[in-house]
């Protein structure tokens, strides 16, 4: 019951209309990474639908990082969209690979660029709290490196986005946002599952 009470326990003093989007904005969430666990395009209609709930909900619960990334979890999803559906002589021209060095270096360059952004953010408008804004910043970075890399459809992508999901548990714990917290830690084990399923794709015709 203690268990039960510290999860959800926050919710009696929250809004019927932010239960109800947090509750969509989660089960989208699901059906989305479960699609990508599928190699399936329609990870990214709904992942559209999760981000924009997302963006409104964390701007309200002060969680700036995690609000950008949502905004760049959208950009992404359209552009990924785009590329996963793109066709050259009817054959789907982005097929699953592996990370190479060049993309890595890009990708350090993208955790670096989006941690000093959301510093200056936090800073700019003087949202820092305790640890948890710092933690936010660290999540941000890893998460925009994760969706960067799923529009390429990097195999990799899973895990980076593993250790931002892992990282991210404790976060909405401490924040009070159990049915989020539960989400994240459904999309650290659906995350490695998914490294595992795309590894029988590889090197193989997308869906």
């Amino acid at each position: 019951m203690e268990v039960v009470a510290f999860i959800f326990g926050q919710y009696s003093e929250y809004s019927t209309t932010h239960l109800l989007l947090e509750a969509i904005a989660v089960i989208a969430s699901v059906i989305s990474v479960l699609y990508s666990l599928k190699n399936n395009v329609l990870v990214f209609p709904y992942g559209i639908i999760s981000t924009v709930l997302f963006v409104y909900l964390l701007n309200e619960w002060n969680l700036l990082g995690d609000m950008i990334i949502n905004i760049y979890y959208f950009v992404m999803s359209v552009y990924g969209w785009y590329i996963w559906t793109r066709k050259d002589e009817n054959r789907k021209v982005t097929p699953i690979s592996v990370t190479d060095r060049l993309d890595w270096l890009k990708s350090s360059a993208i955790f670096i660029g989006s941690g000093i952004v959301v510093y200056f953010i936090y800073w700019k408008f003087e949202r820092f709290e305790n640890w948890v804004s710092y933690l936010d910043i660290l999540t941000t970075s890893i998460a925009f490196v994760g969706m960067w890399l799923m529009a390429l459809r990097k195999m990799e992508y899973w895990l980076v986005l593993l250790a931002a999901n892992v990282i991210s548990v404790p976060l909405y714990f401490y924040k009070g946002y159990g049915l989020t917290g539960l989400l994240f830690i459904f999309l650290s084990i659906i995350a490695w599952k998914g490294y595992q399923e795309w590894k029988k794709y590889l090197n193989k015709e997308p869906l």
